[in-house]
This record gives C-alpha cells, structure tokens and sequence, in this order.
C-alpha cells in the first residue's frame, strides 16, 4: 500500500503543477523541480532514491522513443551538419573543458573524474529544450536542430562517461577510447536500425489496434537492452529504431493503430517526463546529505559548483558562435540570431542527474561531484529556461507563421484531393451508383475546401461553410447520442451493439475535430513558403493587374455572398473562391482562360494557375 501510495501521489502532484504551470505559463519542468527541492526538506515526506538503472533503462529508453516517434527523419537529414556539430561535436568539447576546469578546481581530483563529470553535464534535456523552444515560438528549423540535438547527444555522453569512469580505475589510451565510441554508435544505429525495421514489418500485420500498441511499448527495451549487451549504444539504438518506425508508420499501420499509439504515447510522455522533473527536486536532500562527508569548506564547495555551472553554459556560448563563423566550422550556416538562441537553450534535466549518480562510489569527492550535476540541472533551468523567452523576443526570431501553415495544408490537401477524384476515375465503373460517386467526389472537395477556408479576413460570411457544417453536424451528433444513452438506459439494445454505434460516432466525431478558426493576419504579408511554392510558365509570369473593387460584383449582382476573395491578374476581375457558393473566381477562368489568380484578402500574395493546378 505505502508504494502505490508514493506512486499515486507524485502523479498527482505532476498534474497539479503542470495544470498551474499551463495557467501561469511557466516553464513545468522549471516548477516540478522547484517543488521537488522544496518538499524534499518538508518533514515526512519519504525519500525518493533515484535508482541510476531505473532512469537510464526504464524511462529514458521509452522517452527517447516517445521523441523519435515526433521527429522527421527528413528534418534530421536537411539538418545534419548542425545536430552532428552539437550531439556530438559540442558533446566531446564540454566534456573536455569542463573536465579540465573540475580538475583545476577540485583538490586532489583525477582528471579522469574531471572528465566523467564533463560527460554527465554535456547533454542538453530533450524535454525541456523542446518544451521552451515551441512555448515561447522559436523558428521551427531551431527547434528542429534542438530536438535532433538532444535526441543523439545522450548517446554521445553516456559513452564518453563508460570511458571516463574506465579510466578513473586505470589507464585507457586515447585511441581506445575513439575506438570504444565508434564500436558503440556503430553497434547502436545497426541494433536500432534492425529492431526498427523487424518491428515495423511485425506491426504491419496487427490488425487490432489494442495490440500493436502493446507490441509498441516493447519496441524501445528490445532496441535498447541488445544494444548494451554488444557495447554499442543503447540510447541510439532506441532512437534510431523511433526514426525509422515514425518514417514506416504511415505506410505500414492502419489509421485507427496510428491513432490508438499516438494517443497512448502522448499519454506515456507526459507523465514520464514530468514525473523525471520532480524526481530531480526531490534528490537534494539526499545529495546534500553525502555532500556532508566531504572534507571542503561550503564555500569552497559553492565556488566549485558555480565554476562548472559556468564553463557548462560557457562552453556551449563558444562552441556554436565559433562554428557560427564559418571558419572554424563551416557545416553550421545559420544565421547568428538563431545561433544566440541555440546557444543559450542548454538547460539539463534527468540524463544528467541520473548519470552523476553512475559515478563508482569510490570516485574521490563523489559527493562534491553530484552536487555539481544537480547544480548544473538547476541552474540552468532557472537562468536559461527562465531568460531564454525574453532573449528570443529581444533576437526578433521569426515564429511560425499560422498563415503560412493554413496555405500549406491547404496546397497539399488539394494535391491529395486531386490524386483522389483521379484514382476514383480510374476504379469506378458503370455499375457504381451516380450518387455514390457524386457523395465521394462532394466529400473531396469538402475537405479541400475547408482547408482554404482558414485563410483569409475579407469574408462577407460571419461562419465558413465548412465551420458551419460542423457546427450543425455536432449538435445531429448531440441528439443522436441522447437516443443512444436512453437506449442504454432502457436497456432494448444490446451492450455491444451501442459500443458499437458509439465507436462510429466517436470517430466521426474525431475527424470534425475541435475546429479550425480562420488565419489571421499577423503583422506581415503572407506569401507562399518557399517549400511549399510551385513554378510554372504561367506563374513565372502572371500579369499585373489590379482592382480597387470591394468585394465580389457577380455576387452583389446575383444576390449571393462570398467567403474569400481572388484577383485574377490578366484582367483585373475580382471573383469569389471555390468555397462560395458561384464560384466565380473559376467560372471566370472557364470563360476567359486567363490562368493566373492571386488571393485578394489583406496581408495575402499567393497565387494559384489553373492549368497547372499549382500554388505560387
């Protein structure tokens, strides 16, 4: 009872402080840890030993996992140079210099320990990294490179550390040493890479989705505990096997399986990186009990700490700003905004508290050298984690743009929609009914259609069409489940048949979402991102011309109303979109040809050519 007592109760102190955090828009990860230091000296509280195996086999494995799932094997690709530089580049440099700063510092030290402590500090967190990043709006290319950092960089440290705390007990060579880390990545990206792989060509024939979940769970300790078994890298094993199954999912499971593990691993995450927060604040107590068995002054103690504080941020400050030169790395190519944000997102978390507690404990001023991590772990949290949000408004960062986000959605669902209606084409036959078809085809175009609806702030309409639909549709939904729940309660249906029904409309229900609201405009013009943008004859030279009309005149003169305006740019005329009931932007195409229209709202310059279906 005592156990699942502590369990249910740090849970709900994670749900509590992350509720408040959300509210107050703090850093959770900052306040879990606060909390956790606080109710470490409170009188009764037990004491929560956070056992080194249980962190690096038990949850780190299943966070990585949980990250790689998130993380784009293609963004990890276009940005190579800049996450090998940090996972491992600036792994091995803090690694050295704070080594070397510990063993200047620390009286009677081996440099071998320096170096171990310089391992266990080197990792930025995965969790509160990200967390921060997209809090306060950073450039997706920054979060992306701080995701892919923290996803590999454990890898490097914990290897760098197995080589450290080798040589505390006696003497490696520098060459076994680079051997020893080549063997591990190589024997972890080939364990990851084979697990990845077997897994996902096991999950392709589940057909429940309840079990392939399952299967799911197991996937990270499969990749990790033989990956270990080898010497390789258990850490890069389990993200590796994470990239190649997020790369695999979308062909290999079905929707509802892809639905079931999203959800279930968003579940998992959460509780599992927030419990690992306030499991940090709540080991103070007992470092600071160890700590008492050394023979330094506090003082002493306090300016060792704050000395690999320092040299920790420090050295990631130097690391990037001289790659951000060019000449000392020239793979960085990043612009120096985004370089003084990547610079000071370094804060650390559970990977280097868990790894501090590695140290053998016959490490000379083990407990010296723990208090540090925990330092470094809190430190950087409270002065990084708390600042980098006002250092990412003062940089001017650009944050994602919604308004670039609803035009590439709405390109690529209509790119979809096109394949769609053209495979139907090509499968449908005599014997299908007109009106099945005709439901296909109005669906189609409904989901497209709604997609563009999100841009825009010039409608005559107060609701979109699509919004409306939804809103009509939710309140049928809301009486059909009255009916269904007096049926359940009469009991003249069976159990199975109304879990049944439900099922059908729970999914439906899914798939209208919590709505979208229309995009609007931000402060600067939204043009077509350069990723998402086509080219075609047409485009490249599409007319000039304008027109100071208010609104849609076919509209005005038939009686109808619009939802977004579009200009075409040979004549100047000026149509409603596909989402307005004429349609009269592309009824002007039919009967004039000209093929280039650009969206007529405020703040927008996109264009779409008709012959080419392309946007622009």
């Amino acid at each position: 009872m005592q156990l699942a007592t502590e369990i249910v109760s740090l849970v709900a102190v994670v749900l509590v402080v992350t509720g408040i955090a959300r509210r107050l828009d703090w850093s959770p990860p900052l306040l879990l840890v606060v909390v956790g230091v606080g109710a470490s000296f409170v009188p009764g509280v037990p004491e929560f030993q956070l056992d080194p195996e249980l962190v690096l086999v038990g949850l780190l494995p299943p966070l990585l996992y949980a990250t790689a799932l998130r993380t784009s094997l293609v963004d990890i690709r276009v940005n190579r140079a800049p996450i090998a530089l940090l996972s491992v580049g600036l792994v091995i440099f803090t690694t050295l210099t704070v080594g070397v700063v510990t063993w200047l510092v620390v009286p009677g030290l081996p440099l071998a320990a320096g170096f171990a402590l310089g391992a266990v500090v080197a990792p930025p967190d995965a969790v509160a990294a990200s967390a921060v990043a997209r809090r306060v709006g950073m450039p997706r290319r920054v979060v992306r490179i701080l995701e892919g950092e923290s996803l590999l960089n454990d890898a490097a440290a914990l290897v760098a550390l197995r080589t450290a705390i080798a040589a505390i007990s006696g003497s490696v060579a520098l060459w076994e040493a680079g051997l020893d880390f080549l063997l591990a990545a190589v024997g972890g990206a080939v364990v990851g890479w084979l697990i990845g792989w077997g897994a996902g060509q096991l999950r392709k024939r589940l057909r429940d989705p309840v079990l392939d979940t399952a299967w799911s769970f197991v996937v990270p300790f499969v990749a990790y505990l033989p990956a270990e078994e080898i010497h390789g890298s258990g850490v890069l094993a389990v993200v590796v096997a994470g990239l190649v199954i997020s790369q695999q999912t979308p062909r290999l499971l079905s929707g509802p399986s892809r639905l079931a593990s999203r959800l279930n691993w968003r579940t998992i995450q959460f509780l599992l990186e927030n419990l690992v927060f306030l499991l940090i604040g709540l080991q103070l107590r007992r470092i600071v009990t160890e700590v008492a068995d050394s023979n330094l002054s506090g003082w002493a103690i306090a300016g060792i700490c704050l000395a690999v504080l320092g040299v920790t941020i420090a050295s990631r400050i130097a690391w990037v700003f001289a790659a951000a030169t060019r000449r000392v790395l020239p793979a960085w190519a990043l612009p120096w905004r985004y370089s003084a944000a990547i610079a000071w997102a370094g804060m650390r978390g559970v990977v280097t508290l868990a790894a501090a507690f590695v140290l053998p404990a016959g490490t000379p001023q083990r407990g010296v050298l723990v208090l540090a991590a925990f330092v470094v772990v809190a430190g950087t949290l409270l002065l990084q984690g708390t600042t980098l949000p006002k250092l990412v408004r003062r940089l001017d960062l650009p944050a994602p743009d919604p308004g670039e986000d609803a035009l590439q959605k709405a390109a690529l669902l209509h790119d979809m929609t096109q394949a769609g209606l053209a495979r139907l084409k090509q499968v449908q036959s005599a014997e299908d009914p007109p009106d099945v078809i005709a439901r296909l085809e109005d669906k189609q175009t409904y989901r497209s259609d709604s997609a563009w609806e999100r841009l825009g702030t010039g409608s005559d309409l107060h609701e979109t069409p699509s919004a409306a639909y939804r809103r009509l549709r939710m309140a049928m939904l809301e009486a059909e489940r009255e009916v269904l729940l007096t049926a359940r309660d009469r009991a003249t249906v069976d159990d199975e048949v109304l879990r049944s029904v439900l099922d059908q409309m729970d999914v439906e229900e899914s798939i209208l979402g919590p709505g979208e609201t229309v995009v609007r405009a931000t402060g600067r013009e939204l043009r077509t991102p350069e990723a998402t943008a086509g080219t075609c004859a047409h485009l490249a030279d599409p007319g000039e011309a304008t027109s100071d009309a208010a609104g849609c005149e076919d509209c005005v003169r038939e009686g109808s109303t619009w939802v977004h305006l579009r200009l075409c740019l040979t004549c100047g005329h000026v149509g409603c979109c596909d989402s307005s009931e004429r349609r009269h932007a592309t009824r002007h195409y039919h009967e004039t040809q000209h093929p280039v229209i650009r969206s007529y709202e405020p703040g927008e310059d996109w264009r779409w050519c008709f012959i080419d279906r392309t946007v622009g």
